[in-house]
């Protein structure tokens, strides 16, 4: 691993316009110009689609196991971000994995706050068995707050005795918006992406009127039990760190299996830059095996 790679990631991403907590509108556009910039891989389709009455993009990369999806869920801090605009990190999981990607455009904060995000991605996982396909082919996964809906989204599905998918997948999730972690001072010299005072802002945005503390808005609170098997991967530089590190924690202790990796000296969704960072095609690879490993039936069935 290249510690000149990270060395040039870091800086890049502290030069970069965004600001986390600035005003919503100019964010969204400046955040979407930055994650279009880079054309998708020539191999790579998508399309927009609408499942259980919630928008989305399907995005296929060669020729996927069409019987097998992963339901995405885009970073944004639940204010920014869309599924178009993160398409280049799912289509490389879909590539790792082997299966499609259907990226879901939740409804985003402050104009819808929770519950709107948690029951926009509910009614697309019903919508997915509604159209036949097999939880035992379904995943989930998320980036950032994706990851952090993705958790609240399997803990709901839970609740409403929906079964649940095959495993999922988790990149730095925002998993505790009363933003307790010590990480958020520990780490906060060293994360070149997030600031504590833009995350609260964030927070404020989605949680609105309600609780930080109940589980479908901070997953670390909830009862994890019953929640299929997941992988969360995590950069030590990165002040959500502890987000994850609880997360995984809570998880084993209500006897969920839970895999945990914490890769050394890497900025916040650092998988989404694999193309310049090691580390980032590790992380991608390993998760891609991961998904495959919980999926049943022969390649191509």
């Amino acid at each position: 691993m290249s510690e000149a790679q990270r060395d040039t990631l870091n800086q890049m991403l502290r030069d970069v316009p965004l600001d986390i907590g600035g005003d919503v509108h100019e964010q969204r556009e400046i955040l979407e110009q930055m994650l279009t910039a880079t054309p998708l891989a020539d191999d790579v389709v998508t399309s927009p689609q609408t499942i259980g009455g919630i928008p989305a993009v399907a995005i296929d990369v060669g020729a996927p196991r069409s019987e097998e999806v992963i339901l995405y869920f885009h970073g944004g801090a639940y204010a920014l971000g869309t599924a178009r605009g993160g398409a280049g990190l799912a289509s490389e999981l879909a590539r790792k994995a082997g299966t499609r990607v259907l990226s879901v455009d939740y409804r985003r904060a402050p104009e819808n706050p929770y519950p709107a995000a948690v029951d926009d991605a509910v009614a697309a996982y019903r919508g997915l068995i509604d159209g036949g396909w097999p939880v035992s082919r379904i995943v989930i996964a998320g980036e950032s707050a994706g990851a952090g809906l993705a958790a609240a989204t399997l803990v709901a599905l839970r609740n409403a005795a929906l079964p649940p998918p095959a495993s999922a997948v988790l990149f730095s999730p925002w998993a505790d918006l009363t933003l307790t972690g010590a990480s958020l001072a520990t780490k906060a010299a060293v994360d070149p992406a997030l600031t504590v005072d833009g995350m609260r802002r964030r927070a404020a945005d989605y949680v609105g009127a309600a609780d930080a503390t109940e589980g479908l808005i901070s997953p670390i609170f909830a009862d994890l039990s019953g929640l299929p098997p997941l992988l969360i991967q995590v950069g030590s530089h990165e002040i959500l760190l502890d987000d994850a590190i609880r997360l995984a924690a809570r998880a084993a202790d209500d006897d969920v299996a839970v895999t945990l990796e914490v890769t050394p000296g890497v900025p916040h969704v650092f998988q989404a830059f694999a193309a310049i960072l090691d580390e980032g095609e590790a992380a991608l690879t390993g998760a891609g095996a991961f998904v495959r490993s919980h999926l049943e039936g022969p390649p191509g069935a």
